[in-house]
């Protein structure tokens, strides 16, 4: 069983069929479908498995040969990286296009790379068009494979033949131990950049339009000794902002992601500060009981005065523009009071690695237990300094609680009148409860539960 991964490129031109292909590989709607060319801009990684062998497959953006300009250039480059990344390629082709000179010009640049190459003509639906799969045999290619992204025809064949050149054996020994980290925020908040100031290396495609990445992008990242999955979302944008279809899928894919994490990075754009996006893209966060660290990016524009804060003067020594702007963060965002905060400037690196030690800790509170004992001693404490409100002249008591789950930590309380226990009680509790034992970087849950009647 070998250690890592064998690696599966998926390239062709935009439009093909690489994201349907990539997610009928994966099994989940992992990439952005949706009949625009250059849809899928970035690589996209995800196992795959086939007759219970896995293997690490990679979605790329359209390889577009003659594009010297803009984002179709980045595209290229970030095929190219993929192709000398992976250990076998699929060159995905359309029978709809048919061959064109787009394709002969990428199925030559593949050639020089010497790896195994799988020519598959993709929207081969109906054995009524496998006729038309005859021209692409013109690349001079010993076969050619007809296959349906869609309707998964043909794939069995085109997998049967690429685990026979290439070992698919593997067997994930870090499964499981990785903290999970969404990057959310609100278009051109700085998260692509950000993923690259933390990987080191320009992965992501990053352009000056906002809203460049479009879909959910995983990137595994090690720092001292520990490893996180880092996952860029697309910007969430204003309401009357999404107007297509593709915005829309972009927030259900952002809350999805939020979803499989286990830390929430808020990006915040420190010259923007705390917009309705931001504030309402916390909400999604804390609603999905995620742990959570907000991130101040581009706090080197910040200082030096590229700020649109009304509250906030233009020209302040560092320290002091910092302090007014924790204090404005957490005015605006009380409900996310728990958070811990970090200003950091992806383009020149200043503080980045500290967001990996905000990480660990939310993490480590996300996934903390405390002891029935240790919680009863503080539930004492607790109501002794503030009972809970009375019903009709009658105390309202609560006998004990106890931790019921972590990740966000869980506890039960159970009194003789739960429903007395409103939300001014709650949050005094739960400020207790953190003043107590920490818990900075999650959400808690609480749940009053009535004491149950012994029957006779």
């Amino acid at each position: 069983m070998s250690e890592t991964p064998a690696v599966i490129a998926i390239v062709g031109r935009p439009n093909v069929g690489k994201s349907t292909l990539f997610n009928r590989l994966v099994g989940r709607h992992t990439a952005i479908v949706e009949n625009i060319p250059g849809v899928t801009r970035d690589r996209n990684y995800g196992l795959a498995s086939f007759r219970g062998f896995r293997f690490l497959a990679i979605d790329t953006g359209g390889f577009e040969p003659i594009s010297e300009e803009g984002l179709l250039q980045q595209m290229r480059q970030q095929a190219q990286v993929a192709v000398e990344e992976a250990d076998a390629v699929i060159f995905l082709t359309s029978i709809q296009d048919g061959l064109n000179p787009g394709d002969e010009e990428i199925y030559r640049y593949l050639s020089r790379h010497k790896k195994p190459i799988f020519v598959a003509a993709n929207k081969t639906d109906h054995p009524s068009h496998d006729t038309q799969i005859a021209e692409f045999y013109q690349l001079g290619v010993e076969h050619v494979y007809g296959v349906s992204a869609a309707h998964t025809r043909g794939l069995e064949d085109l997998l049967e033949a690429i685990h026979e050149r290439v070992p698919l054996d593997y067997t994930d020994p870090e499964a499981g131990t990785r903290v999970r980290v969404a990057l959310i925020g609100k278009p051109n908040a700085g998260k692509s950049s950000l993923i690259n100031a933390l990987l080191g290396e320009e992965r992501m495609v990053v352009d000056s339009q906002a809203g460049t990445t479009r879909d959910p992008v995983d990137s595994l990242c090690r720092h001292e000794g520990k490893e996180y999955l880092l996952v860029d979302t697309a910007g969430i944008r204003r309401k009357g902002r999404v107007t297509q279809k593709i915005e829309t899928y972009s927030i259900v894919s952002a809350l999805k992601t939020m979803e499989r994490s286990d830390v929430v990075l808020l990006i915040i754009d420190a010259t923007e500060g705390v917009t309705e996006q931001v504030l309402r893209i916390g909400g999604y966060a804390l609603d999905r009981k995620k742990a959570i660290v907000l991130v101040v990016n581009k706090w080197d524009l910040a200082v030096q005065g590229e700020i649109a804060l009304r509250n906030i003067p233009r020209k302040l020594e560092p320290q002091r523009l910092q302090d007014a702007m924790t204090e404005e963060l957490r005015e605006r965002l009380e409900f996310l009071g728990f958070a811990p905060l970090v200003f950091v400037s992806a383009k020149t690196g200043k503080r980045i690695t500290q967001i990996f030690q905000k990480v660990d800790e939310a993490y480590q509170q996300y996934m903390r237990r405390v002891s029935t004992a240790d919680l009863n001693t503080v539930l004492e404490m607790i109501v002794r300094k503030h009972p809970p409100p009375a019903k009709s002249g009658r105390a309202t008591k609560i006998f004990y609680g106890t931790q019921v789950s972590a990740s966000p930590p869980t506890f039960v309380m159970v009194s003789n009148h739960p429903e007395k226990l409103n939300y001014s009680y709650e949050r005094y509790f739960l400020n207790q409860l953190r003043y107590h034992f920490g818990f900075e970087g999650t959400p808690l849950h609480l749940i009053w539960r009535g004491r149950e009647r012994k029957q006779n």
